[in-house]
């Protein structure tokens, strides 16, 4: 692999001069690449970037070490979010500047006034699925009127289940809804507080391993995409480490591919499930061999789920979505670390 210190400044500088350039330059009073003070050849001397079960790709880019490595003079900080609302929360507060959502929770946060931009698609899954007791009751879609189902509000999940709701004709208030962490929610199936969860993975497979719990709906068309998002503030203001935290992703896709097991292994640990689990979550119900950089395929999705937003009272207008779905992504950073590894 090429010197990746070299590549990662050259493209983050060359981001820089082209947007100074144009005039684009965002927050004038920020540092520009290599002339930060305190911060050596970066712009910033603080990175506070998220890593997921749910995200493979952040588990390897954190065990590898490679920002820690190439941001020499910048302290990386590491947070473990629990789900897209984890995310979107922190990044909401300041408290990272990279989070892990579904592309549903990242459409839902920019509608509802987020300042996040989408930098990165780190894998398209099929993470989400209608989960139920292995001796309940429910045996399809139809089943769940009347029921208490368990979902993470904010997150592919909830999304998931609304859609698998409208699909089937079953008002949302026909089910209550019970808005739990996805651990959790396995947590209330298994102990019968509830009739079904909206499930998420890997915690949804370790639940059909340990448990014998079943999935009674799947439709990878209703999962959206993993997106990598930042905060506005933070692309405008350091252009040069966001790419190269876009650029350790890519390097991440590349190592994961070439090592399939190592990669299960490695979410095993960290999820603490048993490694043929997190073989099934990653060679199964998870594609990374896609292209990282943010554009039609996701919005066409998204665009989808828009309306459900709306419809289900979690945005207040269509229009809101509209413009959330024109300013949501940034595939500038994708489309330079994608031209630099070819």
């Amino acid at each position: 692999m090429r010197n990746r210190r070299h590549t990662v400044l050259a493209s983050g500088l060359a981001l820089v001069s082209a947007m100074a350039m144009s005039g684009c330059v965002a927050g004038e009073g920020a540092a520009a690449a290599g002339g930060g003070e305190g911060a050596g050849e970066w712009s910033t001397d603080t990175l506070n970037i998220d890593f997921a079960t749910y995200n493979p790709l952040s588990l390897v880019v954190r065990e590898q070490g490679w920002l820690e490595e190439e941001l020499d003079g910048v302290e990386v900080t590491w947070v473990q979010s629990d789900g897209s609302n984890t995310a979107n929360e922190n990044l909401r507060a300041e408290a990272i500047d990279f989070g892990s959502t579904a592309g549903s929770a990242a459409l839902l946060a920019r509608a509802n006034g987020s300042p996040i931009r989408t930098v990165d698609i780190y894998s398209q899954p099929e993470w989400s699925a209608i989960v139920v007791a292995g001796d309940s009751k429910i045996k399809d879609v139809a089943d769940l009127e009347g029921a208490s189902i368990a979902a993470t509000k904010g997150t592919d999940p909830y999304f998931f289940l609304l859609q698998t709701l409208d699909e089937a004709g079953i008002p949302l208030s026909e089910v209550e809804v019970q808005n739990l962490q996805h651990a959790d929610g396995r947590a209330a199936l298994d102990n019968g507080s509830v009739d079904a969860w909206s499930g998420l993975d890997p915690i949804m497979a370790a639940a059909e391993a340990e448990a014998g719990d079943k999935l009674i709906y799947r439709n990878i068309d209703f999962n959206t995409y993993g997106f990598l998002n930042a905060r506005e503030e933070f692309v405008d203001d350091h252009p040069d480490v966001t790419q190269a935290v876009v650029d350790a992703y890519e390097q991440a896709r590349a190592w994961a591919l070439e090592n399939p097991e190592e990669l299960s292994a490695l979410l095993a640990e960290v999820a603490s499930i048993d490694p043929e689990v997190a073989s099934t979550v990653i060679e199964e119900r998870t594609v990374l061999d896609l292209d990282p950089v943010p554009g039609d395929k996701q919005r066409d999705v998204l665009e989808v789920v828009g309306p459900i937003f709306v419809e289900s009272g979690d945005v207040a207008a269509q229009e809101n979505v509209d413009s959330a779905l024109d300013e949501l992504f940034a595939p500038q950073f994708a489309q330079e670390a994608v031209a630099s590894d070819g």
